[in-house]
């Protein structure tokens, strides 16, 4: 069910039909590859906004707006959504070519870097004052993590490029979290187990944000360190390689946090690890909404079928769309990892949330609510059968005990 609302762009008169795994757009929109492309540059709003504290504060003496970033991401960005509602438009299939090709995609992205390390300098410079107290101290780093948050986004989006230049773009963007291992376990990890109870990144049915969070932390972070090793291993070179993208990425981390410290003091190191803990944190809470109780079928072999767009929950709220370079289109995402964020694409397959991710984060962090809104969500996914939803291996156990193996298939 699309949600009406406000269009900030012209609206599309569409209509979709199914074609295999494939979805087309035809209607007003047969004319333009992309009725949002000049939409994508407001996507830097998201890290310009470490700019936006000091002037606010400057030109309107009011202290609260150090916490301009939760703020802007927990309610503005909800109630936008709210507004203006559901994206609506899909691109067509002879556009991906076009649209794949395009640059100006790629430089939406590319900008994102410079901004967001410009804002971390500026914020440094003010942590290193005595002009803030330590509440608009502590509002500052708050802001700086959740832009450090949505960098991993950007990051994210740059690490599934086989382009060099964008890999290492891809862990510039990792610096400020220090979340460099992101790089190894999204891609190569997270991408081939997810929706399995293998995947730490893949939240299970009953499982509260807090309980997953410190899971998905410490198992992300094994399996990263597992996987490059391996991976140095079969190259026939050591840990302590210059080909370790592991420690490549926290090189990157040391570097900035030490030439920052170098410039404005020692006395910023709490406020920079301040901002990086919540960075990951918030990359964890989109990991969990992203794929809370959904289970890849099994065939009668025992593997996992390959994922679709059923394995992954969806959101097209415009705005969020926006301000994440089409992430909520994770069904799409994953089920065609190669994609760019700008030929990604919204399905009637998969399973959608009730609102975009920045409401959803703030639901996610409240566990009855979230279960109150969520479960029943995931139970009617799976037409009540809980063989088939991914569940704490104890409550798998129980359920296995009545009941057929989970998510079994045939063929």
């Amino acid at each position: 069910m699309k949600t009406p609302g406000l269009r900030i762009y012209r609206p599309l008169q569409v209509r979709f039909f199914n074609s295999g795994a494939k979805v087309h757009l035809v209607g007003k929109s047969a004319g333009s590859a992309d009725p949002k492309r000049h939409l994508w540059i407001l996507g830097l709003i998201a890290p310009a906004t470490a700019l936006l504290p000091s002037q606010l504060v400057l030109h309107t003496g009011l202290e609260v707006f150090w916490w301009t970033g939760p703020i802007m991401v927990l309610v503005l960005i909800p109630l936008l959504d709210l507004l203006v509602g559901d994206d609506g438009s899909n691109p067509r299939d002879e556009d991906y070519e076009t649209l794949s090709n395009d640059r100006y995609y790629r430089w939406c992205t590319y900008l994102f870097l410079p901004i967001q390390l410009v804002g971390l300098a500026l914020a440094g410079y003010l942590w290193s004052g005595s002009e803030l107290d330590i509440v608009d101290k502590v509002g500052l780093a708050v802001t700086l993590g959740l832009i450090s948050g949505i960098g991993i986004n950007a990051a994210h989006e740059l690490g599934h490029r086989v382009e060099r230049l964008e890999r290492w773009l891809a862990k510039i963007a990792l610096a400020q979290s220090g979340y460099g291992h992101f790089f190894v376990e999204h891609n190569r990890g997270h991408h081939a187990r997810v929706a399995t109870p293998e995947d730490p990144a893949s939240a299970r049915f009953g499982e509260s944000l807090w309980v997953f969070m410190p899971r998905s932390v410490a198992g992300g972070f094994r399996s990263a360190l597992r996987l490059e090793r391996d991976r140095l291993r079969r190259r026939g070179t050591g840990w302590w390689s210059p080909a370790n993208h592991i420690l490549q990425a926290w090189a990157m981390t040391v570097v900035l946090f030490g030439g920052l410290m170098l410039v404005f003091g020692w006395q910023i190191l709490p406020y920079l690890l301040l901002q990086a803990v919540l960075g990951a944190g918030l990359l964890e809470t989109v990991n969990y909404i992203e794929h809370y109780g959904l289970l890849r079928e099994r065939r009668p072999n025992g593997r996992y079928r390959r994922c679709t767009a059923r394995d992954s929950w969806n959101s097209d709220r415009l705005v969020t769309n926006i301000f994440l370079f089409h992430l909520q289109r994770h069904s799409d995402h994953h089920a065609n990892p190669g994609r760019r964020y700008q030929t990604l694409r919204s399905t009637d397959e998969a399973p959608q949330l009730p609102a975009g991710y920045a409401a959803m984060v703030v639901l996610a962090m409240i566990p009855p609510l979230w279960r109150r809104v969520m479960d029943k969500r995931v139970l009617a996914h799976y037409d009540g059968d809980l063989t088939r939803i991914n569940l704490a291996p104890r409550k798998r156990q129980a359920v296995d005990a009545v009941s057929p193996g989970p998510g079994m298939v045939t063929g």
